[in-house]
């Protein structure tokens, strides 16, 4: 993959073809239902050719493409990391793997689940939400953050409210996190869900940001409730100033 500041994703002007998957005998309705949209995806098939381990690294480079915040020799935190897609990114832009001095730049990688090894990322195998665990990745981090990224998710309830306020819960923990390890004029990028208390987390991150704004990628599937908070120009001294 080539350091390259434009999104490659679906090609245009491909012709696409509706791939139908019949309904066998150990597969429910909604798996069925799932496997033709992933087969039908055509990020899902640009992640293959362009050797992403997920759909999801198109919704970062799309987000990095139009406010460029990953550059050489940053250092980066990416929390729910697995299967390692962002991570791809964030190497791939900062350098960590093939940098040299002050132009190479550091990944690291937390997520409770496996994670196959990434040239140029350091992976952490970790519950975040642990007690403890801010402070093991401080340790490996070794001084301060240049962006905090957060694609963390928990797992589906299939009811909206609940999943809202779990996401929104994961959210607010990374914040604390970003706030607590970021660089003056650092960024934090974390995925939401709209569902009512994403105000009440804006208005957190407008204490410590100089620019917080919502973005929807469109490699961020259309029918979804996820978004994308981004948070950028980290005030080190803000609650002192206010």
């Amino acid at each position: 993959m080539s350091d390259q500041k434009k999104t490659s994703g679906p090609g245009a002007g491909e012709r696409k073809l509706h791939i139908r998957v019949k309904t066998a005998k150990k597969k429910t309705v909604s798996q069925v239902r799932w496997l033709e949209r992933q087969l039908n995806d055509p990020y899902v098939a640009a992640a293959r050719r362009d050797g992403y381990r997920a759909r999801a690294a198109y919704k970062l480079l799309e987000i990095d493409d139009k406010h460029h915040f990953l550059k050489p020799g940053m250092r980066v935190v990416d929390l729910g990391a697995a299967p390692g897609s962002w991570c791809q990114i964030a190497v791939t832009r900062t350098h960590a793997q093939d940098g040299r001095g002050a132009k190479q730049g550091r990944v690291i990688a937390v997520d409770m689940g496996n994670m196959d090894d990434l040239p140029g990322c350091t992976i952490m195998k970790l519950d975040f939400l642990d007690e403890g665990a801010d402070e093991q990745i401080k340790a490996v981090l070794g001084g301060e953050a240049d962006v905090v990224l957060s694609d963390m998710a928990a797992h589906a309830t299939g009811h909206r409210q609940t999943d809202h306020l779990k996401i929104m819960a994961l959210c607010e923990a990374a914040v604390d996190f970003a706030v607590d390890v970021l660089s003056e004029g650092g960024t934090f990028c974390a995925k939401v869900l709209r569902g009512g208390t994403e105000n009440e987390l804006l208005a957190n991150l407008k204490q410590h940001f100089r620019t917080v704004r919502h973005v929807k990628p469109k490699a961020s599937r259309a029918d979804s409730a996820e978004m994308y908070v981004l948070a950028q120009g980290f005030r080190r001294n803000s609650e002192s100033e206010d």
